[in-house]
């Protein structure tokens, strides 16, 4: 992952992308166990051109390619991990990109979603999987209920969290 994060770091240094943040199953293994995933989403503010309303990859792409980088399918294999780049699809994604917390991965700077962000991304999605990695949030006690509060009420999500509440932590079926 070194390498991999290296890369990114060095994308944004030279100005191809904005702000990150590692998201999904990757971003929950700096909070709870690691859970075996294939790739990296790494959540991006993506400079947009200004005679366009649309959001290109190209940039990434081309800057990748041009380091010896290989396409799989949606992924950009970087370091050995296959990175999935992410827009901030809407404002609670946005939200947990700004306020993504620094940390350190073996000696390398990185930005990952905070817990809770994570938890109401989580919840907003509603997989089964999801699901899973909630409870597994709740039962590992990481999460600082005021602030998951506040997040599920800017964004709506209290209602679904309710549901979530009395299926797996109320007896409810």
């Amino acid at each position: 992952m070194k390498e991999t994060l290296e890369v990114i770091n060095r994308m944004q240094s030279d100005g191809v992308i904005g702000a990150y943040a590692i998201g999904g199953a990757v971003g929950a293994t700096f909070y709870l166990e690691p859970v075996a995933t294939l790739d990296l989403d790494i959540f991006v503010s993506f400079r947009q051109a200004a005679d366009s309303p649309l959001i290109s990859l190209s940039p990434i792409f081309e800057y990748l390619k041009k380091r010896g980088h290989a396409m799989r399918g949606e992924y950009i294999v970087i370091g050995g991990w296959p990175v999935q780049f992410l827009p901030p699809e809407n404002a609670l994604v946005e939200e947990a990109l700004s306020e993504a917390v620094e940390t350190e991965v073996e000696g390398v700077r990185t930005r990952v979603m905070t817990a809770e962000h994570l938890v109401a991304i989580a919840l907003q999605v509603g997989r089964a999987k999801d699901q899973a990695r909630i409870v597994q949030f709740v039962e590992s006690g990481v999460l600082d209920p005021n602030k998951l509060e506040g997040i599920l009420a800017r964004h709506s999500l209290l209602e679904k969290w309710e549901r979530i509440r009395i299926k797996y932590f109320n007896g409810g079926s």
